[in-house]
């Protein structure tokens, strides 16, 4: 029997992936191109990963140009017929118009692969014309064959107010590699190595804020750090360290962060691994965006507790995330670095099975190619 044959279009960089959204695309394709036949076509300013067993061709314009990409109509379609395509993966609801006009035009069905509901995104930014693209993003999925969304949230969010059949939508969420806790050693190891590395004393209490920096709701999230937890976490007097990692980062941000001793400012570090190792708890104190929070969902399969907002755990069911993920109400922020202070001690309790099990990539691969094959 042949495998399904998939094409994957991405209208924004992605390879080398180094961000967590990023990841989120690379490896989904790492791991459908297992099961079935996968090509790619992405926008040109990707490097292609020699590391990725499918076909990709960037050759594509970014969204921000997108209809410019009428261009490329003809060669998509021939694409298509050159590769046996089956179905149409369009990651993002950017390109939503370009899948309508490709099923058109071959007949073959496509799915969006939401990340999160953009329109919520550009309201959060700010984008005046923000209600237009939420006309446009109900639009195309309203027309799409099937819809993936990231978390159960966004889905049961764009069922109630887009009008979508919940038999043509899917949460397909982010995933991990790691299959199980790590050994204490390396915890122990790692954080060993930070202590050292950075001149502390063996006593200080090690936080990590990590992300792309410039994305609205972990910029807001920069804020809340300075202006409400530090000022908190002095008034304990107990020794501690915030280390915030992540690209993006404007200059002006930058001198606000060096001058806070408390703040150990990284910037892009290129084994974020040691950090999750390393460090006593992640914070995740953001309220704004839709979507999963990639980070949480790194950290977690490391075996590091995370304190979180509600708001910033969606995707994550407190069943699953256990007594590892720990939950404080939206701008509770007393509460919020009492919890990082009472949970940064280490303890016995690792990251449940049952998360293994829900955020596994073969998983959860598996689930999309069911969905896949019903179209």
């Amino acid at each position: 029997m042949r495998q399904l044959s998939v094409l994957g279009i991405i209208s924004y960089k992605v390879f080398p992936a180094q961000m967590g959204g990023q990841k989120c695309v690379a490896e989904f394709y790492v791991h459908l191109s297992k099961l079935t036949d996968v090509t790619l076509v992405a926008a040109r300013e990707n490097v292609v990963d020699t590391a990725i067993q499918s076909a990709i061709f960037p050759f594509i314009y970014s969204h921000k140009y997108g209809i410019a990409n009428l261009r490329y109509v003809y060669r998509l379609i021939k694409l298509i017929k050159e590769k046996n395509i089956d179905i149409i993966v369009i990651e993002h609801s950017y390109f939503g118009w370009l899948g309508i006009l490709l099923r058109w035009l071959t007949k073959k069905p496509f799915i969006i692969r939401s990340h999160n509901i953009e329109a919520k995104r550009f309201r959060d930014m700010r984008k005046r014309w923000w209600p237009i693209y939420q006309w446009y993003e109900k639009l195309v999925h309203q027309k799409a064959d099937h819809s993936f969304f990231i978390t159960q949230e966004d889905k049961d969010w764009a069922i109630a107010n887009w009008q979508l059949n919940q038999q043509e939508c899917t949460v397909i969420t982010y995933g991990t590699d790691i299959l199980s806790p790590l050994p204490d050693q390396e915890k122990i190891d790692s954080r060993i190595q930070l202590i050292h590395e950075n001149g502390l004393t063996s006593d200080t209490r090690l936080f990590l804020f990590n992300g792309t920096l410039d994305y609205v709701p972990n910029a807001d999230a920069l804020r809340i750090i300075i202006s409400e937890i530090i000022p908190l976490l002095q008034s304990s007097g107990t020794p501690f360290r915030i280390i915030i990692c992540g690209n993006r980062l404007s200059d002006d941000w930058a001198k606000v962060l060096h001058s806070y001793p408390d703040i150990i400012y990284k910037g892009f570090v290129a084994d974020i691994n040691l950090y999750f190792k390393g460090v006593d708890c992640m914070i995740n104190p953001v309220t704004l965006g839709s979507g999963i929070r990639v980070k949480l969902v790194d950290a977690l399969s490391y075996n590091l507790t995370c304190i979180s907002s509600k708001s910033g755990a969606k995707g994550i069911p407190q069943d699953v995330g256990g007594s590892k993920l720990v939950l404080v109400e939206d701008y509770n922020w007393p509460a919020f670095a009492t919890q990082m202070l009472s949970n940064s001690i280490p303890g016995t309790q690792n990251t449940s099975p049952e998360f293994y099990q829900m955020f596994n990539w073969d998983s959860i691969v598996q689930k999309a190619l069911l969905s896949l094959q019903t179209l």
